[in-house]
C-alpha cells in the first residue's frame, strides 16, 4: 500500500525489497586475545617507554606518563609481578632511587602484543 503522497512502482503484491545493511555483512576479521595486562592504557605507556630505553627511573616514568605516584606504582607492581619488569632500589647519595627495566619475558610479551595489534590494523585496513 502506498503511503499518501507517495507513488509506487511495484506491483501490488510483490515481497518486499532487502535493506543492504552493514549490519547484515559483517567483516570477518579474527581479533587475537591481547595480553589484558598489557593492553591497560597505564601498563602499556610503562612496557612502551621501557621498550625504547634500557632502564627508567620511577620520576622519569611518573612525569612522562603524567600519573601519580600511587597509579605507577600499581601498575609497576602488577607488571613487576607477572615477570615483565625488574625493579632494582638503591641510594643515589642520600636520595633514594627506583629505576625499573624490561625483562626478557616482558620483551617478548610487548613483541608479541605489538603482533596481534598490527595484524588487527592490517586485517581492518584490508577492509577498507
Amino acid at each position: 500500500m502506498a503511503r499518501a503522497g507517495y507513488k509506487s512502482n511495484r506491483a501490488p503484491n510483490a515481497a518486499p525489497r532487502k535493506r543492504s545493511s552493514r549490519r547484515e555483512r559483517p567483516y570477518a576479521i579474527s581479533i587475537p586475545e591481547f595480553d589484558l595486562l598489557i593492553h591497560e592504557r597505564m601498563r602499556l605507556g610503562i612496557v612502551s617507554a621501557l621498550s625504547a630505553n634500557d632502564g627508567l627511573s620511577f620520576t622519569y616514568l611518573r612525569r612522562l606518563l603524567k600519573t601519580t605516584d600511587g597509579n605507577l606504582s600499581v601498575h609497576a607492581r602488577k607488571l613487576e609481578e607477572a615477570g615483565y619488569l625488574s625493579c632494582s632500589k638503591f641510594f643515589e647519595g642520600r636520595l633514594p632511587k627506583t629505576e625499573y627495566k624490561l625483562t626478557p619475558s616482558g620483551r617478548q610479551a610487548f613483541d608479541r602484543y605489538l603482533r596481534d595489534m598490527e595484524s588487527v590494523i592490517r586485517a581492518v585496513r584490508g577492509k577498507e
